[in-house]
């Protein structure tokens, strides 16, 4: 098989890459490196596309990376690699609390744009393809057990925080619709809280600004009281779910919630960091409107109910949220002293293991 994927040289691209080349597919990478990095890459790219040689078990083979720098909203380009492939995975986005609130538009627009352009590309070449939904779709809905099928419950559309939900409904809408009328190949998946190695601070993902602030003696930033809770899921196992759902022929046409159902809050989280780095740091709790701005809305937990996938695949997250500090530890120990200012910079700007293979 040869896939497609959009925004395949940022964080959860890398290693669903790293994935699928490992058991000897091929993967197109489109990725304008807005937020993507191609260092992600770069264990699995040589001057041929091959993983180095040193890396393979004896007598195995990797499949070739081909990597072309655009945007996924350039309509003609998209088109031109979905024709190439036989499925996709979109995961182009622009994601994360900070960036979605400091440029609503920026980020509203990208994210219908780009799902639009690259859902109506893969049904007019018969791909399967996979949209990359957000735990955000369900807006306020908080609480246990939350299902494919519940309400969703959202502030003012003047809150630029539900502007990210707004977009990735209309996705997910629109990958319905195709389904639907023409029988297209779709399949949605909402992503919890998914963390792990590559993942940068920037634009306000918590657990490896913790570990950096951890490892620098800072203080750990908490917003609000820090009670808010999340479900964070290693994203070795959301690549997990991804390639299971790829290679099931049943699950066109639905949607499926990928997380993991222990939920910490996010000062337990901080303090765990702490005592995993053996860090110094204490920490430190800003008012939510002096980190976002006026009117920023919180939730209080969200818990997916993913007995859909489960069901389906045999699907279950297995890696602790203390196997996923370590893990996130153990990466910024070894790429700080490369990329540390670069990190602080775009922190500051926008603030004011190998891998084991799905089988």
């Amino acid at each position: 098989m040869r896939y497609l994927i959009t925004g395949g040289a940022g964080f959860i691209g890398s290693h669903l890459v790293d994935a699928l080349t490992m058991r000897g597919d091929d993967v197109l990478v489109l990725d304008d490196l807005s937020t993507g990095r191609l260092e992600n890459l770069e264990e699995i790219r040589s001057e041929n596309g091959h993983r180095p040689e040193r890396r393979f078990a004896p007598g195995a083979s990797r499949g070739d990376v081909e990597f072309v720098e655009g945007s996924v909203t350039d309509e003609s380009l998209v088109d031109e690699c979905m024709s190439e492939a036989d499925a996709c995975i979109h995961l182009a986005s622009a994601v994360g609390v900070q960036l979605v609130v400091n440029r609503p538009l920026e980020s509203l627009l990208r994210n219908v744009r780009g799902a639009d352009i690259a859902i109506s590309s893969a049904a007019r070449h018969d791909n399967r393809v996979i949209f990359a939904s957000t735990s955000e779709i369900y807006g306020k809905l908080s609480g246990d057990a939350l299902s494919e099928a519940s309400d969703r419950v959202l502030g003012s559309p003047r809150q630029s925080r539900w502007s990210y939900s707004t977009a990735k409904a209309f996705g997910e809408t629109l990958a319905h619709a195709y389904h639907q009328q023409d029988g297209a190949d779709t399949i949605v998946v909402r992503l919890f809280n998914t963390v792990g190695p590559r993942q940068t601070g920037a634009y306000g993902m918590v657990l490896p600004r913790f570990v950096r602030q951890a490892m620098t003696g800072d203080d750990l930033t908490v917003y609000g009281t820090g009670t808010q809770s999340r479900c964070f899921t290693h994203v070795l196992d959301t690549v997990h779910a991804l390639v299971l759902l790829l290679d099931t022929p049943e699950a066109g046409g639905n949607s499926y919630n990928i997380g993991s159902r222990t939920a910490v809050s996010v000062i337990e989280l901080a303090g765990k960091v702490i005592e995993r780095t053996g860090s110094n740091s204490k920490i430190k709790l800003v008012p939510y409107d002096e980190a976002y701005g006026d009117g920023f809305e919180e939730l209080g937990k969200r818990v997916p109910d993913t007995s859909a996938l489960e069901g389906l695949t045999g699907w279950r997250p297995s890696r602790s949220v203390d196997e996923t500090i370590d893990d996130v530890i153990a990466y910024e120990q070894n790429e700080a002293p490369d990329r540390a200012g670069e990190l602080r910079e775009a922190e500051e700007e926008t603030a004011g293991s190998l891998l084991r293979v799905a089988r």
